[in-house]
């Protein structure tokens, strides 16, 4: 038996004895549910769905819905009309940019059941007999579950509703029901996991808002199919709920889903029930899952938006219907929308920090709880373990946290100690991003490893190493950090932590970091000092940003240059010292902004081989590099 099969028996083991009866139940009751799925429904006619959602007729029960108020507006107050019609011209032709395809036709037949980007499938079949994580073909499942989550229908129904024109509310009619009907419940790889269907619902009931008074959606015959599809993908999201002993976003996506459905459909046993248990769950998941202080646990800044919206978008539906929120919930809400607000950069962007699939609960503007206004000031997430260092124009993302999902990996990355700078508006250090989930397990591992990430790394071992190559979302909670110093200022901000990751070693070594952010001179200092002996292979890699390139200028300089928008250059110097101990390589190294996508990017590597010495690096604007005054009461006694 493999030691992957045998690690994943012993953590088994080691949940608690409720978990694994609840999930033995549910295995028993899913294998028997190939023979009952279709039955199940077949059940579902209109005499049926009118009886549980209380309506006297189809006509009655469309109207009923269509009076209901939704989450958000189907367009923004200010839509941007040609882009609007842009998108949708190009899902009208099937052409679509999903996770790192590029512009991609998908002809005028749409196989739903395929990875477009490789043309490898998956047959449709029973959901649980079908095997999509194929480490031995370059297949992404994520292509297939993106395509069929619709949401690249958005622009088409945008445009039906600004422009009331019926191809666009025909077109989203005919694509759903070719969906429905190449996708018998439970029967196909868009069914193989519970999230897919979760976020289905919320893309189809703001397609129903949209598009539900058009005369193409009037066809008593598609509205039939479209409530019972609807219908039964909230009774699958309610069967197949992906509970476990600790839940992360897929579980508070189908808490989510069951909200939305519930709040739907409005009337019915099974309706308030769905949405009973949604809310439910995430009240009680909500302090679980994000810790006070706003920080999503799962280590991922794109996660935490993505976890977000499942937590708000629900509480924003109900106060539409007029539901109420408790205190406790909006406070946590607000401290999510700190978090989101801290880490955003000056222009827009965000970290590549953890993982990150682009991915969105309901891609469109919704109204927030709460009207927190954005502050720029330094300030630190002591739970979540970030510290961020801003003002106007620097912004300096450090991380000082656990590894993610409760310390068994999930989406956080191998970078404790890691950072990201823009300086003075220009970005200079950059993260690399997670690129792939299973199309490439390799790639998996390579992105979310310790050498990917700008933070020490000893004798070439993981701070957290890797269960096994295959299990791609578990990692061993050996970085314990350890935060000494966070101390932001007018003038200057001061950030001191270490980690024990490197505890495991023959020779035991603890790398001490110190950043420092000037925010008169747009500098930052950055000071590794190691607490250890024996003689080691150190590496203290600088990943730059896409674009910025490097080139010696002295002996222990290297001039970066940062093309702006003007199509000129801005210049910023690197220094280090001592020059003595250390080597500077040039390397080529690789950033994937987002899924699917890598990029070239120029990766700095000191290293040393020999007893710990410390090392100091200063990147600063070039017309103020030559001002070192401020640097040595940083450096000294550490």
């Amino acid at each position: 038996m493999s030691s992957g099969i045998l690690d994943l028996l012993r953590r088994a083991l080691r949940k608690p004895p409720q978990v694994l009866i609840r999930r033995l139940a549910q295995e028993v009751r899913a294998e028997a549910d190939r023979f009952f799925a279709p039955r199940r429904a077949n059940a579902l006619g209109d005499r049926v769905l009118l009886e549980c959602t209380e309506a006297s007729s189809l006509s009655e029960l469309w109207n009923r819905l269509a009076s209901r108020p939704f989450v958000c507006p189907i367009v923004p107050d200010s839509p941007n009309r040609e882009r609007i019609l842009e998108g949708a011209d190009r899902a009208m032709n099937h052409r679509v940019d999903l996770l790192g395809s590029g512009p991609k036709s998908l002809g005028q037949k749409i196989d739903w059941h395929t990875d477009f980007k490789t043309g490898l499938n998956w047959t449709p079949a029973f959901f649980r007999g079908i095997d999509y994580n194929n480490p031995e073909r370059p297949s992404d499942v994520k292509v297939a579950w993106e395509l069929s989550r619709m949401q690249w229908l958005i622009p088409v129904a945008q445009a039906f509703h600004l422009t009331r024109s019926e191809p666009f509310a025909a077109f989203i009619l005919k694509t759903i029901d070719d969906w429905i009907s190449s996708n018998p419940y439970a029967s196909s790889v868009n069914w193989a996991c519970t999230m897919e269907a979760a976020l289905r619902i919320l893309t189809w009931t703001y397609l129903f808002h949209a598009c539900n008074s058009s005369i193409a959606w009037r066809d008593t015959a598609f509205q039939s199919r479209f409530l019972r599809a609807l219908y039964l993908h909230a009774d699958f999201t309610e069967r197949y709920i992906e509970r476990s002993d600790v839940n992360g976003n897929h579980f508070t996506a189908d808490a989510a889903a069951l909200v939305f459905a519930g709040l739907f459909f409005e009337k019915g046993k099974t309706p308030e029930r769905w949405l009973q248990i949604g809310w439910t769950e995430l009240n009680s998941e909500l302090p679980r899952q994000v810790f006070s202080d706003g920080v999503d646990f799962e280590g991922s800044v794109a996660y935490h938006q993505f976890v977000y919206e499942f937590f708000q978008l629900p509480a924003v539906y109900r106060e539409k219907c007029g539901l109420a929120t408790p205190p406790e919930y909006r406070q946590r809400l607000s401290a999510m929308e700190s978090f989101i607000q801290a880490f955003t950069r000056p222009d827009g962007s965000i970290p590549l920090w953890g993982d990150a699939d682009d991915g969105h609960a309901l891609p469109v503007r919704c109204s927030r709880l709460l009207d927190a206004s954005p502050k720029v000031e330094s300030v630190a997430f002591p739970l979540g373990g970030f510290y961020i260092m801003r003002n106007g124009g620097d912004h300096v993302f450090i991380d000082c946290g656990p590894v993610g999902m409760a310390g068994r990996g999930g989406h956080g990355h191998n970078d404790c100690l890691a950072f990201e700078a823009v300086l003075n508006g220009a970005h200079l250090v950059t993260d690399c991003g997670a690129y792939v989930y299973t199309a490439s397990y390799e790639e998996r591992n390579r992105f979310r490893s310790t050498a990917f990430h700008n933070t020490p790394r000893i004798d070439g071992v993981e701070i957290n190493r890797f269960v096994s190559p295959d299990n791609l979302w578990s990692l061993r909670n050996e970085a314990v950090p350890e935060i000494r110093r966070w101390e932001p200022g007018a003038t200057h901000d001061q950030f001191q932590g270490t980690h024990s990751g490197y505890m495991k070693l023959a020779n035991p070594v603890r790398p001490v970091r110190t950043i420092v952010l000037d925010h008169t001179r747009h500098a930052l200092l950055l000071h590794d000092g190691f607490e250890g002996s024996g003689d080691h292979a150190f590496e203290i890699p600088i990943h730059l940003a896409p674009g910025v390139s490097a080139h010696a200028d002295s002996a222990n300089r290297m001039r970066l240059s940062v093309p702006d928008n003007s199509g000129k250059s801005r210049e910023f110097i690197l220094q280090w010292s001592p020059v003595a101990d250390w080597t500077l390589h040039v390397e080529a190294g690789r950033c994937s902004p987002s899924y699917g996508v890598a990029v070239p990017i120029v990766r700095l590597a000191f290293r040393r081989e020999g007893t710990p010495r410390p090392l100091t690096v200063v990147l600063t604007p070039a017309e103020s590099a030559a001002d070192t005054t401020w640097i040595e009461p940083f450096t000294n006694s550490r």
